[in-house]
Formats: structure tokens, C-alpha cells, sequence
């Protein structure tokens, strides 16, 4: 598994290739790319890592990126993940110069296939599914050759032209490729090019009752393009020969050079397109843009940024060798990211009001606060103080262990851009025991930036001004699964962690986040970063927690057992 960051990206071998290839002259010095997903889903992070890749190579050599779907499939796709795809590609900071759909080269395709029925290299197959798997053999055992594959040319051609005009019905006839039916390789034991079926596709209509398969349709898809480098993902590895046996005996107009990297995989969640799909129509999730999901849509509601996603898969890196990468490694770069951008406010999560007995009732100060260290450009602003605030409840500890060094009685803190306060009594609820109340005491010589400011204690804490807070919702999201890597043999959904958002209604948040729009990403100091929901109305605000803080507190408590 790949952990912490060491500080320097990890190797990409495709680079090395094309950076070799141009340098050679070989496609003429030119690089061209695609990105081509199926518009049958979602896009989740593991399309980031390839999205980076094929426009980020294009861009690294002057070349071009098509943004092409390989829309062979009608019974899965629609216009909707069309346009939720462009939409992903486009937030991550990409433009792709041509916008490009394998169902406009259906007639091309068709006449590819015409040819190499003329040429002996397709015919028409007349056995059904289940005989064509057992005819094709094993991984240890040869296949054997379908009675129909010594059918004429005329033959063939009479009946894929039938076969067209919806003359059968569908799994009666398919058109495979004859190659060797006792090959090592399964993938070149006469593999299916087209098959029939009756349903309307969402951009050709009626028009085609026989559609071409990926393994046809993709490598005949970049030859038309005139694609120089064919990015894909290690599964194809094996279909490299079929790749390059289609775009051979079709005469294709171009050849293109396929390259495989290993797939994204992330710990504690999943990454098939299958598996997501289940989650969303069971409803284990809120929708394809639940923050808990690694789909690019939930990523984005959760505040993740593009910026923090292309560095986290520049830093990861492409390799041959297939490898799972800490979850925690992806938050790392969020929060190094967030850090430098987002706002610091005060929010408090969990209210515990605070009085301070010996401050003015009804006064109510300006404070200045710093609204984020690490930019100088970011200013101030104001936040208004007054005799009653709240603070977290886990900043009061009535007993407190060993190492708290936070508020408890007799024990001062200071309240983060104000003063230091005392804690001289509480105020329980009778029935249950439950402190409702902290009462405090100040010194006004201990203002921050004021000339007494440098009296020391062991903690700040953050705080709101109960006369001027705003109230709102958080929603805390923690990992999906349970289990870094379920096996194969096991359920994910018996790994899935019921836990995986807790929902904060009551909490508190500085006022001038009132109008705080979708979208907003700020660090709630000492608690995390938050961004916006699109559920906020005037009358509530939500915020997602894009990713905690590093807590040494609640390492400690871990260790102590408590946790």
C-alpha cells in the first residue's frame, strides 16, 4: 500500500514512452490522446487518474486530448451521464478539443466489418450463447472451430447485411472475427464484433439494430481519430494483440499504440462502476453525488478541490504493477491544498454555552481575526464577542484526566482572538447530571493584541457569540467500508460502515457565514475543513466536513483506550 507523501512524484513510464516516441519521430512527432469512458455511470477518482493522464500528456507535448464516449452499449447509457461526464472533466480543469461519440463512426464501423468479411477475417456464427463459451475453450484447454465458420463470403455477407436490417432475432446470429480458435491468448479465439439488438440507442435512435463491441469499436475508433497513444488500464493488457489484430486487417486509417497502466484502487471504499451503481439504487448512499462516495460528483460535494485531486494522482504516480493507495494519502493532499486556500471561521459542533460573570451584559465587542495564516493577502475580520458564547462541549471536562489541559473548574483557558477566562462554576441538569452550563470569569488585561495578551496557558479554545450565532447543520463523514480491501469472496455491503456520517443538528457557526453560498470550503478551527452543501437554504445552513484535522487529542484518547 502507498502511505505518506516522500515528497516527490512517483514514476510515470507512459511519459518516458511518449517523451521516446516524439523524440524518435515516430506517429510524426505528433502526440494525441482521448479520454474515452462509457457513458454508463458516473465518473469516480480512478477516471480522475487516467483524465490527468491522457489531457496532461497532451498538454505536456502540444499535442491534443478528444473527449470521446465509447457509446456501443444502448441498453446501459444515456445523455445524462454524457453530460454529468463533461461536466467532471471540466471541473477538473480540463478542455478537450474535440467532443467525439463512437456511435458517429457506426456506418465506418459497419464497412470495417463488411471488409473483413470479404477478406476471410469475420463471419457470421449462428450458435447461441452458451455453445459459443463452451466452443471457445479454457485458459489450459484449446477451443474448437464453430460449424458455421466455413461459411462463403457471400454467405456472410448476406446474412450480416440481414442481420442490419433486423431480420433476426437478437442471439440468433453474431459476427466474430476468425483469427485462432487455439490460441493461448482466449481473447483471439474468434471473438464476437457485432451483435444484435433491438434497442433504440439514446443518440442514434432506431437506426441500428446490430451494434459493434468495445474490443471492435474502440481501436477502430482511435485509427479514425488518428489517436498516437491509446491510454488504458491493465485489464486490456491481454486484448493488446485483438487491439492491434482489428486496426491491421481493417486497414484502418491510422495505428495506434496501446499502453497499459495500473488502475486506481483506494482503501475503504469501491471503485467498480457495478459495485457503485448497487450502492446508489439500493440506497446505501443518498444519490451519485453522495459525499461518502469516491465518484467525482460526491468528492466535489464534500469540498474536495481539482487542484488537490491532480496533484494527489501526479503524486501517485503510473506504474504496470497494480497497487492499493491509502485513503489517508488522498486526504493528505486535500488538506495541504485546503490549507492554503481555505478561510479560517469558528464553528462549534457540539454547544456547551459559556457565561462570563464579571463581563458587561449586553456589550458586545468587534474582535479582529485572522482569516487564514498561511495567506497574507487573506486580511481579517470581525467577530462579535459578548458575555455569553458557546464552546464545544469536549473543551469542559468537569473531572479532567491526565494530559486535558482544556477548560475544567478552576482551570483557565483562552478563548481564541479574545481573552483568558477562568472556570468557576457549573450549572447542572438536575435529572441527569449533565453540566448545561459552564460560569467563567475574565481578565480584560488579556485581550489578544492587547498589552496584557502575553500571560500564558496550556490551551486555546474556539468559541461563538450566543447573541450573534447563526445556526446550522454538520455532517460528519468517515470512511464507507469498514474494511480497507474486502476479498473478492466477500460481500461489500457487509463491510459497509454504519457509521459513515453522523448528522449534527443545534450547531452554531459565527455570523458572518449567514450567506454562505454551495461551494464554500473554510477550516472550522480545530475541528476541520467544511464545505457548503447544496441542501442550504436561507433557513439552515449545512456543511459537509471535507476531511478532519489531525487531532493529537484524540490520538491520546485512542492510546488510553477511550477512543
Amino acid at each position: 500500500m502507498m502511505n505518506e507523501p516522500t515528497g516527490s512524484a512517483a514514476s510515470n513510464f507512459i511519459k518516458e514512452i511518449v517523451a521516446q516516441d516524439r523524440a524518435a519521430g515516430k506517429h510524426g512527432g505528433r502526440v494525441a490522446t482521448r479520454f474515452p469512458p462509457e457513458p454508463n455511470g458516473y465518473l469516480h477518482i480512478g477516471h480522475a487518474k487516467s483524465i490527468c493522464l491522457n489531457f496532461g500528456l497532451a498538454l505536456e507535448h502540444g499535442g491534443t486530448c478528444n473527449l470521446r464516449f465509447d457509446d456501443t452499449n444502448p441498453t446501459t447509457e444515456s445523455m445524462e451521464y454524457v453530460e454529468s461526464i463533461k461536466d467532471d472533466v471540466r471541473w477538473l480543469g480540463f478542455a478537450w478539443d474535440k467532443e467525439l461519440y463512437a456511435s458517429d463512426y457506426f456506418e465506418q464501423l459497419y464497412q470495417f466489418a463488411v471488409h473483413l468479411i470479404r477478406a476471410g477475417r469475420a463471419y457470421v456464427d449462428s450458435l447461441n450463447a452458451d455453445q459459443i463459451r463452451e466452443y471457445r475453450g479454457t485458459l489450459t484447454e484449446p477451443g474448437k472451430d464453430s460449424p458455421y465458420r466455413s461459411r462463403t463470403v457471400d454467405e456472410n455477407l448476406d446474412l450480416f447485411r440481414r442481420m442490419r436490417e433486423g431480420e433476426f432475432a437478437e442471439g440468433s446470429h453474431v459476427l466474430r472475427a476468425k483469427i485462432d480458435m487455439a490460441s493461448p491468448n482466449i481473447n483471439l479465439r474468434d471473438p464476437i464484433l457485432y451483435r444484435i439488438r433491438r434497442v433504440p440507442h439514446y443518440r442514434a435512435g432506431d437506426a441500428w439494430l446490430i451494434y459493434p463491441t468495445y474490443d471492435y469499436a474502440h481501436p477502430l475508433s482511435d485509427a479514425i481519430e488518428g489517436i498516437t497513444h491509446s491510454i488504458c488500464t491493465l485489464e486490456f493488457e491481454d486484448h493488446r494483440p485483438l487491439y492491434d489484430w482489428v486496426v491491421r486487417e481493417s486497414r484502418a486509417p491510422s495505428t495506434p499504440q496501446q499502453i497499459e497502466f495500473a488502475r486506481l484502487n483506494l482503501t475503504h471504499t469501491v471503485m467498480s462502476k457495478r459495485k457503485l451503481l448497487r450502492l446508489v439504487e439500493e440506497g446505501h448512499v443518498t444519490g451519485w453525488d453522495d459525499p461518502r462516495l469516491p465518484t467525482i460528483k460526491g468528492l466535489r460535494r464534500r469540498g474536495y478541490t481539482p487542484e488537490a485531486i491532480r496533484a494527489f494522482c501526479e503524486h501517485i504516480g503510473v506504474s504496470k504493477r497494480d497497487s492499493v493507495v491509502e485513503m489517508a494519502l488522498l486526504e493528505h493532499f486535500i488538506r495541504e491544498d485546503l490549507n492554503k486556500r481555505a478561510a479560517r471561521v469558528m464553528g462549534v459542533l457540539r454547544p456547551l454555552k459559556l457565561v462570563i460573570e464579571n463581563y458587561p451584559e449586553g456589550k458586545i465587542e468587534e474582535l479582529e481575526a485572522i482569516n487564514n495564516p498561511e495567506d497574507s493577502a487573506a486580511g481579517s475580520r470581525l467577530v462579535p464577542f459578548s458575555r455569553e458564547l458557546y464552546i464545544e462541549q469536549d473543551d469542559f471536562r468537569e473531572d479532567p484526566p491526565k494530559q486535558f489541559f482544556r477548560l475544567a473548574p478552576g482551570r483557565e483557558v483562552r478563548l481564541r482572538y479574545a481573552y483568558i477566562v477562568k472556570c468557576v462554576g457549573i450549572i447542572k441538569d438536575e435529572r441527569t447530571g449533565e453540566v448545561m452550563e459552564v460560569r467563567c470569569t475574565y481578565d480584560p488585561e488579556t485581550r489578544s493584541g492587547g498589552s496584557g495578551a502575553g500571560r500564558k496557558v496550556k490551551s486555546t479554545i474556539h468559541w461563538v457569540s450566543a447573541a450573534r450565532a447563526v445556526p446550522a447543520e454538520a455532517r460528519l463523514y468517515e470512511q464507507l467500508l469498514n474494511e480497507a480491501s474486502p476479498g473478492d469472496e466477500q460481500d461489500f455491503v457487509s463491510c459497509l460502515n454504519p457509521d459513515s456520517v453522523q448528522i449534527l443538528r443545534g450547531c452554531l457557526v459565527e455570523p458572518g457565514l449567514a450567506e454562505a453560498k454551495p461551494g464554500l470550503r473554510v477550516q472550522f478551527e480545530r475541528l476541520g475543513y467544511f464545505c457548503v452543501d447544496p441542501d442550504s437554504t436561507a433557513q439552515r445552513l449545512v456543511f459537509n466536513r471535507t476531511v478532519a484535522l489531525r487531532d493529537t487529542w484524540a490520538k491520546i484518547e485512542k492510546a488510553q483506550g477511550r477512543g
